[in-house]
């Protein structure tokens, strides 16, 4: 009889988001399906249960797959080859759920694996998901239980993974203590990390709870950072002018982004820098007055960015990287969001935020390579110049 100490060794803690179960794909009422646009992977298991499938269903898996490349093949408008005129799945219709491949069955989960912990949120990049999360008021908070089963992770370096989880612990207390405005939790956020970071450089991370009780204390504030005036708003722009030159540089996943940072640049960057903080500051007290829910929205990004990388810090070391880009995505999203304002008539709604977030979460959280690519830029940007020009709303002036 195994002991409680070997049965809790074979155990896995899986966590989700409290709002998890909430998730209901729209399917044919999707406005923007997930089966369309970027091509979907098929795992070798599917795979070989499709050479298997004889008949009519048979000879269209045969011609509906690159067998080489192990993707299902596109029609025009890169949709699906199995997605028919309704946005509904052929496969699903003649096969059932489980004759659905790992990707298609697994989407829009996002699993993150740690030595012990299975970590699955719900991806951004879908539509109904970026629905949940943008209309939601209440923090987020994230559930765990335990499953049978135990995975080897080789040379998991478990000492950083638990720093690293205490201190996501920390940051997500801090992004949610709603008594401050978001762009001062975030320079908190950012402060904390590149604590972390360079602790971890400098192979003392066993000092690194004595910080997460400083800033559990509210003593990491950044207050001389939020004597701002003027000067903030200006040095903005030729920072979000050089980080949409990077964006640039991404792998394409959908022909449309190439077209929402266009009007970003058209809208925002051809004028002074006057012209940019006027209209900064005319749509930061436009937000305060017409949209306050901004700021919760803004609160969900960090937490949802925080929660889903920052541990994998685990793995690659770059933990004040991860905390750089969940504000600059948040800024990256503030940063369309004023686009669309202007193009507009300086006007949104709730359905020009959720377009953005996900159409934003579709080009840069599913490619591995914008991921890594972002990362190594933020390992370049100074934490201080990310919340440096962070934030614009009132009481700021030119």
């Amino acid at each position: 009889m195994s002991t409680d100490f070997e049965r809790m060794l074979s155990d896995m803690r899986y966590t989700i988001p409290d709002y998890y179960q909430h998730f209901r794909c729209a399917a044919d009422r999707c406005e923007d399906t997930c089966c369309a646009g970027w091509q979907i992977a098929i795992d070798g298991r599917s795979l070989r249960r499709y050479a298997r499938i004889r008949g009519r269903m048979g000879r269209k898996l045969r011609k509906s797959i690159h067998w080489n490349r192990a993707v299902f093949r596109q029609k025009e408008g890169k949709r699906c080859a199995f997605l028919d005129e309704d946005n509904l799945c052929h496969m699903y219709a003649e096969l059932g759920k489980n004759s659905l491949c790992r990707t298609c069955r697994l989407y829009p989960r996002h699993i993150e694996e740690f030595e012990g912990v299975r970590e699955i949120t719900l991806s951004l990049s879908c539509p109904a998901v970026a629905k949940i999360l943008m209309n939601r008021r209440e923090p987020v908070a994230y559930l765990s239980y335990e499953k049978e089963g135990e995975e080897s992770y080789g040379d998991f370096d478990l000492l950083l993974y638990s720093v690293l989880a205490d201190a996501r612990e920390v940051v997500l207390d801090l992004l949610k203590n709603r008594a401050l405005p978001v762009e001062q939790r975030e320079e908190q956020m950012l402060s904390l990390a590149d604590a972390v970071q360079k602790r971890h450089t400098d192979g003392m991370l066993f000092s690194c709870q004595e910080l997460f009780c400083a800033y559990g204390n509210g003593e990491g504030t950044l207050a001389a950072a939020w004597e701002a005036d003027g000067r903030r708003i200006r040095a903005r722009l030729p920072f979000m002018m050089k980080l949409f030159s990077c964006l640039d540089t991404l792998e394409l996943l959908l022909e449309d982004w190439k077209n929402c940072l266009d009007e970003t640049r058209a809208f925002l960057h051809m004028g002074t820098a006057d012209s940019y903080a006027g209209i900064c500051l005319e749509f930061g007290t436009w937000l305060k007055e017409r949209m306050p829910e901004w700021e919760i929205q803004a609160e969900q990004l960090l937490v949802y960015f925080i929660f889903t990388y920052f541990c994998g810090a685990a793995y690659d070391g770059r933990i004040s990287a991860k905390a750089k880009l969940a504000a600059v995505s948040r800024m990256v999203i503030e940063e369309m969001l004023m686009a669309r304002w202007m193009k507009n008539e300086k006007m949104l709604d709730s359905e020009d935020v959720i377009e953005t977030v996900y159409r934003y979460s579709r080009e840069i959280e599913h490619s591995d390579k914008n991921l890594e690519r972002m990362e190594r830029i933020m390992e370049i940007v100074p934490a201080n110049l990310t919340s440096y020009v962070s934030g614009f709303v009132p009481p700021y002036t030119v």
